[in-house]
């Protein structure tokens, strides 16, 4: 489908949800890397498009949309007519889909994101912290875990925009917290089902940040060596 739509990102767990929700869309799109390692987010010209200094962002012509929820909400609402990854506004379908998508830009994404934090990247190792966020991160999919025992999808019956946003999170989860996904059964096959689909796996890679998946996870073993190297400094 034929778009006027720049995309700004980094292949993170936010920053995929963008790139799925357009290549499940067929949409075409330009890239924009948005290289988050270097600050290039906190530069004024990017701060005119977020003025959070966050990826994703994404242009369509003239209008800017940033925060990660909101660009998938804005591209199933415009783009969307045929409801291919999202449930019509009003109906009850609509009401989960946008339950769950909040359940995880205000549950998932803060609290592994945190636990990333203390696991991967804090200058001073805190077995507090590690272990709050990491056993928070686990509660939060033992919920999503109930819900898909009694549902194949978190909205209902279709794969939606939902899904979308809460697996770019719990895929990232084995490699770098090293969360076993098999604790959680229903969830492991809903992940891997979801892994499996064409634009999942295209749109996880965009922009491609020229490391491998094997290099990935060397980087968060790593990341967890140094973490584990240093003295305690949790004060609780």
């Amino acid at each position: 489908m034929s778009s006027n739509i720049t995309l700004y990102s980094w292949p993170t767990p936010n920053g995929i949800k963008a790139s799925i929700t357009l290549e499940e869309l067929g949409l075409s799109y330009k890239t924009v890397p948005i290289d988050i390692s270097t600050n290039i987010q906190k530069e004024e010209w990017f701060l005119k498009i977020n003025p959070n200094g966050r990826i994703p962002a994404i242009q369509d012509g003239s209008q800017r949309v940033f925060e990660s929820g909101s660009v998938m909400l804005y591209l199933v609402d415009k783009y969307d007519t045929d409801r291919k990854i999202s449930y019509a506004p009003g109906s009850s379908e609509y009401i989960e889909q946008v339950s769950w998508l909040m359940f995880q830009m205000g549950g998932v994404g803060p609290m592994q994101g945190q636990a990333n934090h203390f696991r991967l990247y804090a200058g001073a190792r805190s077995d507090y912290g590690i272990k709050r966020y990491i056993d928070e991160t686990k509660r939060l999919y033992e919920v999503l875990e109930s819900r898909l025992k009694e549902s194949p999808y978190l909205a209902g019956d279709k794969y939606t925009i939902a899904d979308i946003a809460n697996y770019s999170w719990v895929r990232s989860a084995p490699g770098s917290l090293e969360i076993d996904l098999s604790e959680f059964p229903a969830l492991k096959k809903w992940s891997d089902e979801i892994g499996k689909r064409a634009a999942v796996t295209k749109g996880a890679d965009v922009p491609q940040s020229g490391r491998t998946e094997e290099q990935k996870l060397e980087f968060s073993k790593n990341a967890r060596a140094k973490i584990d190297a240093m003295t305690n400094s949790d004060k609780y």
